[in-house]
């Protein structure tokens, strides 16, 4: 993995939630963006190299609304920079780990995505992404 591209949080009310960590971070966010297949609104800010992407659900259907209903508010995912999202499915399905879709998927901020289940990284929710241009 080359670095922490992002920390997900899950939220009830982006717009709130933009306005309280705009205020926390002392920078807004640069782009919201809906991922219609995730049923997700996100925003995006950055801090230094990392970005923190607040994501809330846009039907009740969504992981963000299951996430919340169970969880609360709060950390839903790290996501690491890879050079290849295919070649790391490979790998990791091969070194053991449960990968939940065999083949990257089109996420936010133009980045090819999949992810690791919690329950092989110890109740972590891992993605993995690249840029669609890489």
């Amino acid at each position: 993995m080359n670095k922490l591209e992002h920390i997900g949080i899950a939220v009830r009310n982006l717009d709130e939630s933009n306005k309280l960590f705009a205020r926390l971070l002392g920078v807004e966010h640069y782009k919201i963006e809906v991922v219609e297949r995730e049923g997700v609104r996100t925003s995006f800010f950055k801090v230094g190299e990392v970005k923190i992407e607040l994501l809330e659900a846009t039907r009740p259907d969504s992981a963000i609304a299951t996430f919340i209903e169970k969880r609360g508010e709060g950390i839903h995912h790290l996501a690491f920079d890879v050079s290849s999202v295919e070649k790391k499915i490979a790998a990791f399905t091969e070194d053991g780990f449960k990968v939940l879709s065999d083949k990257p998927m089109t996420g936010a901020d133009n980045k090819m995505i999949a992810f690791l289940h919690p329950k092989s990284t110890n109740g972590v929710l891992v993605e993995i992404c690249q840029d669609k241009g890489s």
